[in-house]
Formats: structure tokens, C-alpha cells, sequence
């Protein structure tokens, strides 16, 4: 600062500090936050209400594919499995891995091989199996 400037020496506005302008919720013009620019006052976009169900399912799924878990386990070739919502299938596949009772899987099936009785349920050949989790 230099001899002729003080903070005592700062400029008057005329009016005494009592009558500024009003900065709080009753200003009429909202501030912004500095560096910001403010945000326009246009309505959101928002959805329409639907007008119905859907046509088709909107989580669509291969026919083929299973998931739950095996009640009938072992070194195969016969498996049970019983899905979320209680099916329960007779599963064929020679070869395809030790399964204990419990094991959740994911099963990609096929036609059902006439030969082979795998016990209760709808039956089912095994494409490819494999324990999920």
C-alpha cells in the first residue's frame, strides 16, 4: 500500500451500511454460485404414463438356457435340477462334471436322448453345464 492509500481512506458510497440493498431470500434475483453460469428456469423432461402392459418381454431369454440348482447330483450322466420357480428336470450328459446337491448352475439344454431315463422332471439333454457363483 502505498502512503496515500489506507483502508481507512476507503471510497463512501453515501449510504450508510444499514441501507444496502438486501442480499438475502428476499432478493428477487437469485444469485449463482461464482464461476457458475446460472440454470435456465425450463421444466425437466418427464415421462408419459404408460398405456398398457408390454407386448413382448422386456427381459427376454433364450428357451434353451436354465439356471437353479441341482437336487440330484453326482459324476453323472443323470442330474436333477430344479429352477426358481419349481420346474424340475431330468438332465442327460455323459462326461459333463461332478455336481453335489446345492450347486447352482447355468445349463444350456437340448432334445432329450430317448435312451436315457434320468428320473423325474422334464427331460432334457445337457449341451454345456457350469456352476454359477
Amino acid at each position: 500500500m502505498s502512503s496515500e492509500q489506507s483502508p481507512s481512506d476507503a471510497p463512501s458510497t453515501g449510504t450508510p451500511p444499514s441501507a444496502a440493498a438486501p442480499t438475502g431470500p428476499t432478493d428477487p434475483t437469485p444469485s449463482s454460485p461464482s464461476g457458475r453460469p446460472s440454470r435456465s428456469r425450463v421444466p425437466l423432461p418427464t415421462l408419459r404414463p404408460p398405456t398398457g402392459p408390454p407386448r413382448k418381454p422386456t427381459d427376454a431369454r433364450k428357451a434353451n438356457v436354465l439356471a437353479g440348482r441341482i437336487n440330484r447330483g453326482g459324476d453323472g450322466p443323470c442330474y436333477g435340477l430344479v429352477t426358481d420357480d419349481g420346474r424340475q428336470y431330468a438332465l442327460h450328459g455323459a462326461g459333463k462334471g461332478t455336481f453335489t446337491v446345492g450347486t447352482t448352475v447355468l445349463v444350456t439344454i437340448g432334445p432329450a436322448d430317448p435312451t436315457a431315463d434320468c428320473g423325474p422332471g422334464t427331460p432334457a439333454s445337457i449341451v454345456d453345464i457350469s456352476p454359477v457363483g
